[in-house]
């Protein structure tokens, strides 16, 4: 155990430099573990005694990556929360071996943050826990961090502000004075926190206690972290802290979706930084890829810090990554985009019940018409349909007709994501469309639970990962898939930037083609092609005949596609419904013709299920 006078000059020296400067903590610990085959229902803080080197080796990972705070692996271990686990007994062993190992693989490189989390249990008034046992639980750990040698606290991913407040008095109380604590609430996609206290109730509050640093962490990416960190300022003049997840829900344009990237992350952490805040890192999900972005953000901020050295080793696993297969040879489709084709989907939805019978006529219908593929959307709207893959496999049997299976991330944690792509391929499902998925409050079941443990970003770098042999663990399977990887876009997002971006992560996950939202507005499209000119693949354009005015006025005010003002013109001086579908036919043609100079084939819907609508469409393709 070190001395205590080398830990109080350690602590010091933190509390010294944090006014000059910021630091850049480390990424997550628990999702690390998980990904090196740690059973998920296993006490990972028992590691630190069970498994040591296999969380130093994380620990040192950071390090290298330039992380200047390493937080222990010792969330978990208050005596109350290892109780769950029978190791009550071993508290104060498994704290110290958790400070033993941050502090081998910091040396003097980087601080070492003794971490706490919440008891995993209620305290009152809507659990048994009292405030006294509560405080009581918190000392404890909190002493046993201080004794062992840790240079500062940081207790994260607090729900409860009644239980952040007993484990900030705690820990003040054990480590006197001079220690600098981090205290961290976990917030919703709205800036509330779990028990729905709103910025100007929790910030004045945290303010008020004996903390040195406050700050967010965990549940949402960076996206909303920057934004409730930009109102916390409002009510607070403290140090401010912020270690977003890399893979949880943040709405953007009223959507969820999940922000893997490490690009990404860099980006909010180079704003959060300029907003004023000392610290930054990641919580779950992230890894030292991440880290290392940050610090380079971190860097350039303060070009005078002195630097660390650095040095980043690609992952063991990549070299035992095997060749992808040839876009060419993965399926007809993917022989055709290889080839130059122009190439025809209809949309085919799910039947809400077992009879695919419609469908598959459906299919054959489209088939008989030179139709190359059918599209089948995966729960649209966040509708309870056959299960797409399933349906895939129908009209591919009895059909004869190549399937485009959309997958979406909403029903699936990554366990479920592998083994259904896996499924995929070895049912002869090839081609997927990779998207986030919309939340169930869109659908009929808005009570229902979305998972979401990755966004459309993170599940292309999945398929990526098994179309080289590699599971979500970057472990070599023994054998690969051939999924032909696409991917959606928006050419008409509201936040063209941030729609851009996120195509370019796509592509370099591993994108082979992408298909549109529904285009009507051919300089959208053409502003889209010049903004992704750089990352040029394979694009099909989406194209919806439109019904009704009614319909196209849903296009515009729900699904938030843009419709020309002509086109809205010409559906709404239709007299008939059937003088309506043969306006919607006719403008569909013309956005065909439009748009067949500019892209590898087109998507065309078949609204209703009126599959002969969608035929009449691609009759505007004319011979290929």
């Amino acid at each position: 155990m070190t001395t205590a006078s080398p830990r109080t000059s350690r602590a010091q020296e933190f509390r010294e430099l944090l006014p000059q400067r910021v630091f850049v903590a480390d990424g997550a610990m628990g999702t690390m573990l998980y990904s090196r085959g740690v059973f998920i229902n296993r006490c990972f803080d028992e590691l630190n005694i069970a498994q040591p080197g296999m969380v130093k080796e994380i620990h040192q990972e950071y390090v290298k990556a330039g992380a200047q705070i390493l937080e222990t692996n010792t969330f978990g271990a208050t005596r109350i929360r290892l109780a769950a686990f029978g190791l009550a007994e071993r508290c104060q062993a498994i704290n110290e071996a958790g400070v033993l190992a941050a502090r081998e693989a910091a040396q003097e490189k980087a601080f070492v943050a003794g971490a706490i989390g919440p008891l995993g249990v209620r305290i009152e008034p809507l659990g048994p826990t009292s405030f006294a046992e509560a405080r009581a639980a918190f000392a404890e750990q909190a002493s046993h961090l201080v004794n062992a040698g840790a240079d500062l606290l940081i207790l994260e991913t607090f729900g409860d502000l009644s239980e952040l407040r007993e484990a900030i008095f705690a820990a003040r109380e054990v480590a006197g004075p001079e220690m600098v604590i981090v205290a961290q609430i976990t917030i919703d996609d709205y800036g509330h926190m779990l028990d729905g206290k709103e910025v100007e109730v929790y910030t004045p509050l945290l303010s008020q206690w004996p903390v040195d640093v406050i700050g967010v962490n965990c549940s949402v990416g960076p996206k909303v972290t920057y934004e409730t960190i930009e109102k916390m300022m409002r009510y607070s003049a403290k140090p401010m802290s912020a270690m977003p997840n890399a893979g949880h829900p943040a709405r953007v344009e009223g959507r969820q979706i999940y922000l893997c990237s490490p690009e990404y992350m860099a980006q909010y952490a180079r704003r959060l930084l300029w907003a004023g805040v000392k610290i930054v890192g990641g919580c779950c999900g992230t890894t030292p890829e991440h880290i290392k972005e940050l610090v380079g953000e971190a860097r350039s901020l303060q070009p005078g810090q002195r630097k660390l050295s650095v040095t980043v080793e690609e992952p063991a696993a990549k070299s035992k990554a095997l060749p992808k297969v040839a876009v060419a040879e993965k399926s007809q489709l993917g022989a055709k985009l290889a080839a130059g084709e122009f190439v025809a989907f209809v949309e085919i939805l799910p039947p809400r019940g077992v009879d695919a019978s419609k469908e598959i006529a459906g299919a054959k219908l489209c088939k008989e018409h030179g139709i190359d593929c059918i599209n089948v959307p995966d729960g649209p709207r966040a509708s309870a349909r056959m299960s797409a893959q399933v349906c895939c496999q129908l009209i591919q049997r009895e059909a004869g007709i190549e399937t485009v299976l959309h997958f979406c991330c909403r029903d699936r944690n990554i366990l479920g994501i592998q083994s259904e792509l896996l499924g995929a391929d070895a049912a002869g499902v090839r081609n997927l469309i990779c998207i986030t998925g919309d939340p169930p409050r869109m659908g009929s079941y808005p009570n229902a639970t979305a998972v979401f443990d990755v966004d459309a970003i993170g599940l292309s770098n999945i398929v990526n990962n098994l179309n080289h042999g590699l599971d979500i663990g970057g472990n070599p399977m023994g054998s690969q898939t051939a999924l032909l990887l696409g991917v959606g876009a928006n050419p008409g997002a509201l936040n063209m930037d941030e729609e851009l971006r996120r195509f370019g992560w796509k592509v370099r996950a591993g994108a082979e083609y992408v298909v549109t939202q529904p285009v009507f507005d051919l300089a959208l499209l053409e502003q889209w092609l010049r903004g992704t000119a750089q990352h040029r693949i394979p694009l099909i354009a989406g194209i919806w005949p439109l019904t009704s005015f009614r319909n196209a006025e849903f296009m515009v005010n729900e699904l938030r596609v843009p419709v020309p003002q002509e086109y809205m013109e010409r559906m709404k001086s239709a007299d008939s419904a059937e003088k309506a579908r043969q306006e919607g036919i006719a403008i569909g043609r013309e956005m065909v013709e439009r748009v067949r100079p500019l892209v590898a084939g087109v998507q065309l819907s078949a609204p209703f299920g009126r599959y002969e609508m969608a035929i009449q469409v691609a009759q505007a393709i004319g011979p290929r």
